[in-house]
């Protein structure tokens, strides 16, 4: 859905999610948000009354369901699925952003886990949450692909741990090497 056809809650919690990628939640200031969604002043009070935790929380929200999708995508696409495959895919996937904005914008769960962890329960949980919700299809995905439960939810983990961390890489040295890097040598682990 292209952000002229979102209505202004969804276009606020869309550019929310990009701030974040940008500054974290401590540099997400609400008055650009909501100018850059084109929404009136009043909109926040009026869609967020639990202030900017509900509006990174939804925006959060969102960007687990974005990831999640793009790995059902990834799957869909696969004519012969690995784990290697998908990992590498989803890696593409970041570094292909990546490059296409000079490294401006990471993963905005992983800002928010950075910026307020230990300070903000609700931004915690909410992170926590997309993160469960995006590591859902990829432990779907190995069990279709031959993993059993357990298997596959610690290589789920291991993917996510090793993709997170390759994106703060990546952005620190203005270079997709790390994302590259990762794929390649977990390949043999993840396919094993």
């Amino acid at each position: 859905m292209s952000a002229s056809t979102r209505g202004h809650r969804e276009r606020i919690v869309y550019e929310t999610a990009q701030h974040l990628r940008r500054a974290g939640v401590g540099g997400t200031g609400l008055r650009q948000v909501v100018a850059d969604a084109g929404a009136p002043r009043g909109s926040l009070q009026h869609y967020f009354p639990g202030g900017k935790d509900q509006l990174v929380g939804e925006a959060l929200g969102w960007a687990g369901t974005w990831a999640a999708a793009r790995v059902e995508e990834h799957v869909a696409r696969m004519r012969r699925p690995t784990p290697a495959r998908l990992f590498a895919a989803i890696a593409e996937d970041w570094a292909a952003d990546l490059e296409s904005r000079d490294y401006e914008r990471g993963c905005p769960v992983a800002a928010a886990v950075v910026d307020c962890a230990d300070t903000n329960a609700t931004v915690r949980e909410a992170a926590a949450s997309a993160l469960q919700t995006w590591q859902r299809p990829i432990a779907a995905a190995l069990v279709a692909m031959g993993r059993g439960p357990r298997r596959a939810q610690a290589l789920s983990t291991l993917m996510l741990c090793a993709l997170e961390g390759a994106i703060v890489l990546a952005r620190a040295q203005h270079d997709t090497a790390p994302l590259r890097l990762v794929s390649r040598e977990l390949a043999p682990v993840l396919d094993a």
